[in-house]
């Protein structure tokens, strides 16, 4: 039988219990009406806030292990909230430039499909309300392309030395190093590439200054880091019973390399070099700062010597001036980019949970 001691415990728990509920749910309504305000543009956000803040503060003092599961979950909501909002803003202000630039196809009229389409000059003429993006992304694909031919054999090639060839005193001192490469603001890359490599092609290859090619070689160089250290995790994550069974029956460490670590983490690898594309795709001060911002196409098309443009830098180079219909057309840039980081990013991760599959025997 309880004593009046325990029933008096249990009381106050219920009790505490209670309270917290209570705190979670001003917290909760609180958070909800900052935002509304917020969006609405309202002198008054800040009221809420204080109330949201206040809650949280007294709650950790008082109910620390249920407003850490509150906080973590109010993270994780705001989070695919935030992310959907942006979405949603993007489109919404591309729907003007869209309108303009729509194309039938079989009858039926599409918004937005003319900025896919048009493939003849006049590309972009903000004065005409024309605003093709096929030089843009069609500077995009070439600067990405040349930066994954230069990132991921040399990102493989340094996972691979990382994780299986370097000895441990010279993997402390490279591994970080990569890591700090992957700090350095992507601007000094292109102050760097604008300088530097501009200017060598400009005087040794005789190319135009602000090339897609010169673009594709520094994003190259700073997808490097990413496509390193995500290939390495992937070939870290290999059991070692595979590779031992490999030198058991006789095979060399490079055999080993080559037949059996590579093709095991052949998924977590492409993944790497996904991620290194995302990055490439959405570098944005680099190529701004090196290209020469011609919204053409060159002549012939496979010249990557032709100063360019590509869709972040399009939108970085003329946001600040744009107005009307040709601020909502780069909207419609952002809205392609979005939507092309979006697939590589879940494909990236469809890569990586067939890897961990395959690696638990699930499949």
């Amino acid at each position: 039988m309880a004593t009046r001691t325990e029933i008096g415990r249990r009381l106050a728990d219920a009790d505490d219990g209670e309270r917290a509920v209570v705190l979670q749910v001003i917290g909760g309504l609180s958070l909800l009406a900052t935002l509304v305000l917020f969006l609405s543009n309202s002198s008054l956000t800040a009221v809420p806030l204080l109330v949201t803040l206040s809650t949280v503060v007294y709650g950790w003092g008082r109910h620390q292990a249920t407003t850490a599961r509150a906080l973590t979950f109010v993270a994780t909501v705001s989070t695919v909230l935030v992310l959907g909002l942006i979405a949603v803003f993007v489109f919404v202000e591309s729907i003007p430039a869209a309108t303009i630039m729509s194309d039938t196809v079989f009858g039926v009229t599409i918004p937005g499909l003319g900025m896919l389409t048009r493939t003849s000059p006049p590309y972009w003429a903000s004065r005409q309300n024309l605003f093709s993006m096929i030089p843009m992304i069609y500077g995009t694909v070439v600067t990405t392309a040349i930066a994954v031919t230069v990132a991921a054999p040399l990102g493989v090639a340094g996972a691979l030395f990382i994780a299986e060839i370097a000895p441990g005193w010279a993997r402390e001192i490279v591994k970080p190093g990569v890591e700090i490469l992957a700090g350095i603001p992507s601007i000094v890359y292109g102050f760097i590439g604008f300088v530097v490599i501009n200017q060598y092609t400009f005087d040794v290859l005789g190319t135009s200054y602000g090339s897609l090619f010169s673009v594709g070689l520094v994003i190259g160089l700073m997808s490097l880091p990413t496509v390193v250290t995500v290939a390495e995790d992937a070939i870290d994550s290999i059991p070692d019973s595979m590779k031992s069974g490999s030198l058991a029956v006789g095979a060399t460490d490079w055999q080993t390399m080559k037949s059996v670590t590579l093709p095991a983490a052949f998924s977590g690898i492409a993944a790497a070099v996904l991620l290194g594309v995302g990055r490439a795709i959405g570098e944005t001060m680099a190529a701004t700062v090196m290209l020469g911002h011609s919204q053409d196409l060159p002549e012939p098309l496979y010249d990557v010597f032709f100063n360019g443009e590509t869709l972040t830098s399009v939108i970085a180079s003329q946001y600040g001036n744009a107005t009307g219909t040709q601020l909502s057309a780069l909207y419609g840039a952002g809205v392609i980019l979005f939507a092309t980081v979006a697939v590589i990013s879940v494909a990236s991760q469809l890569i990586e949970w067939r890897m961990k599959r395959t690696l638990e025997g699930d499949g």
